[in-house]
């Protein structure tokens, strides 16, 4: 019975080479890396994964400023990028 299957995959270079590093901090192989990465991959997909919840951050103030009506996003977008070249 064949326990380990010899595969080719194409990743991106950057990819590669930031598991590379993973392997070398780790003081593992390449291989094992992929491998555990895989595994929790497939276990996180077989649980079902929890739903993302973004937190409230919420901020003392009086809602948007002055001269600027709620919702009026290219007004918003406008005084955002104010003084910061955009």
């Amino acid at each position: 019975m064949v326990t380990h299957m010899k595969t080719t995959i194409d990743i991106a270079d950057a990819l590669f080479r930031a598991a590379k590093r993973e392997a070398e901090k780790r003081g593992t192989t390449f291989k094992d890396v992929v491998e555990s990465s895989l595994r929790q991959l497939l276990a996180s997909s077989e649980k079902g994964a929890a739903p993302f919840t973004l937190k409230k951050h919420p901020f003392k103030g009086e809602g948007v400023a002055e001269g600027i009506a709620e919702g009026d996003w290219a007004r918003i977008r406008g005084a955002t990028y104010e003084g910061r070249g955009g």
